[in-house]
């Protein structure tokens, strides 16, 4: 009940194009119903490593708007003293046209603008739960963003974020990224389908983004960018392209 009650609150004040939205919600004989938007496309961890994989659709430009929108909507619910507590790959929606809707509010928390953190006990999906927070029960904006950082590392290598059949040390994504990135073996890191190989800037875009997730990954919290630096770089990132492709020779 209190899950319901704090989706409804939430998505009610809320209105982003990359945000779900709610359309309308029922209580009755103990059942909650909430009612949402039709979003027909699956969540992005389908289409990397899930039902929808086979598809082959998620090509590295998706991927990199999915990235963009995704900090766009996280930068708008921390703007609004919204913390989302469970970032992840298949909380991310997508619609016909491969557009973002973050979805998914029922662990979300108010943070107001005049306090450092919540204290709170920990909650959100292992693989993608801030160290930080789930040490020292303190939750911030930075929770959301560790969590994000593993999501870009699984749009970069279509890796689930948590996989028992790797060797015990990387289990969880995020210490298989930070390893391969500190020795700078991105080969190692990045899905050969993306075609970084042979392609340079590909391999440009989807290095930036490897170390920007670095940043977000990092294990103390005041180490790490905030949702608002994320998004800025992330469309630096994907502004090399299209300005690259305006270049007259």
């Amino acid at each position: 009940m209190e899950q319901f009650r704090n989706e409804i609150e939430i998505l009610t004040c809320l209105r982003h194009p990359n945000l779900v939205t709610l359309y309308g919600c029922t209580s009755r004989l103990s059942r909650e119903l909430l009612v949402y938007e039709y979003i027909p496309n699956g969540t992005v961890a389908d289409h990397l490593h899930g039902e929808r994989v086979k598809d082959g659709s998620l090509t590295w430009p998706i991927r990199m708007s999915i990235a963009v929108e995704a900090a766009g909507a996280l930068a708008y619910l921390h703007a609004s003293g919204i913390i989302h507590r469970d970032v992840k790959t298949s909380n991310i929606l997508l619609d016909e046209n491969f557009c973002v809707k973050v979805a998914d509010f029922g662990l979300s928390r108010h943070f107001p603008n005049n306090v450092s953190h919540v204290s709170t006990a920990p909650q959100g999906t292992p693989g993608y739960v801030d160290p930080e927070y789930h040490e020292f029960y303190q939750l911030t904006d930075k929770s959301d963003v560790y969590s994000f950082g593993v999501v870009l590392i699984e749009l970069i290598s279509s890796m689930p974020a948590v996989d028992i059949s790797r060797h015990r040390h990387e289990i969880n994504l995020s210490n298989l990224a930070m390893n391969r990135i500190i020795r700078h073996a991105f080969n190692e890191l990045i899905d050969p389908f993306l075609r970084f190989e042979t392609d340079a800037e590909i391999l440009r875009m989807t290095t930036s983004v490897a170390e920007l997730a670095f940043r977000c990954l990092q294990p103390e919290k005041d180490m790490r960018p905030t949702m608002d630096d994320i998004l800025e770089t992330l469309k630096e990132i994907q502004g090399y392209v299209e300005l690259d492709s305006r270049t007259i020779v």
